[in-house]
């Protein structure tokens, strides 16, 4: 018996994902990455964790609900991130380079397209017993560009649902300018505000499973819970921007090489 052709990923968006896109300020693409990368992905995943290879970032370290109170506690060692992941394999960047990525990011962006790697360009785990629950967010409140337009790509290298910590996402927020009456001193959206209640409320998870790729704008608002099952949960996160909207000089944002994926045009 004949085995099936495996399915071959659209090479860009439809016209109605795009408008999802600019309305939501995600969108979610099935099968962007094959088994075989998920398979690698994953094998770079264990290695790094087994002999924790640096730079990784502790849960410790951020002290977020829920997490260890210190590296030398119980579970202090429990890693969050395994930090520069284009450096662990070449995978992660020839992935990021496929016309099924590539002309996508080329669609939200525009036709030159760079990859910072000094923001995500990470793989997060999110472990049973030790995980932090990851409050509401922007990611652009760190980072520094001459705007504040930057995409990222979440690649779930496993199952994801609200009972491991799958992203929680609020569609529309990337439109919202927020008052910094309603976040909190680490600019957190504040959940205890009874303004903030209703925006929250209109939530939703953002279950995946091994392959399937979330793209989602730096101002959309997003958080994770903690992972309550038995199996730890990993995603590899990377961000892109428009090569004419580089890292504000002297900034963390431009602490970094970049990687320009569209040389020539």
């Amino acid at each position: 018996m004949q085995s099936a052709s495996p399915v071959t990923p659209a090479f860009q968006c439809t016209p109605s994902e795009l408008d999802q896109f600019r309305e939501d300020g995600f969108l979610v693409v099935r099968g962007l990455a094959s088994p075989s990368d998920v398979e690698q992905m994953r094998t770079i995943t264990d290695i790094g964790l087994r002999d924790q290879i640096q730079p990784v970032e502790y849960e410790a370290e951020l002290r977020y609900p829920g997490a260890p109170a210190s590296t030398e506690s119980e579970g202090g060692r429990t890693i969050r991130r395994l930090k520069q992941a284009n450096s662990r394999g070449f995978l992660f960047t020839e992935w990021m380079m496929r016309p099924e990525i590539l002309n996508r990011l080329k669609q939200l962006l525009g036709p030159r397209v760079v990859c910072p790697l000094a923001h995500h360009n990470c793989i997060m785990t999110k472990q049973p017993k030790y995980s932090s629950e990851t409050g509401w967010h922007q990611d652009i409140r760190y980072w520094s560009f001459q705007r504040p337009e930057l995409i990222n790509a979440w690649i779930a290298l496993g199952r994801e649902r609200p009972e491991n910590g799958c992203l929680q996402v609020i569609p529309g927020s990337h439109t919202l300018i927020l008052d910094r009456s309603r976040l909190d001193q680490d600019l957190f959206f504040r959940s205890d505000l009874p303004e903030n209640q209703p925006l929250i409320d209109s939530k939703i998870f953002v279950s995946l499973d091994p392959g399937d790729v979330l793209f989602f704008h730096c101002r959309t608002l997003h958080a994770a819970s903690r992972n309550t099952t038995n199996e730890t949960k990993y995603s590899a996160v990377f961000t892109f921007r428009a090569a004419d909207n580089p890292p504000l000089a002297g900034t963390r944002s431009a602490a970094l090489p970049e990687l320009l994926l569209t040389p020539g045009v």
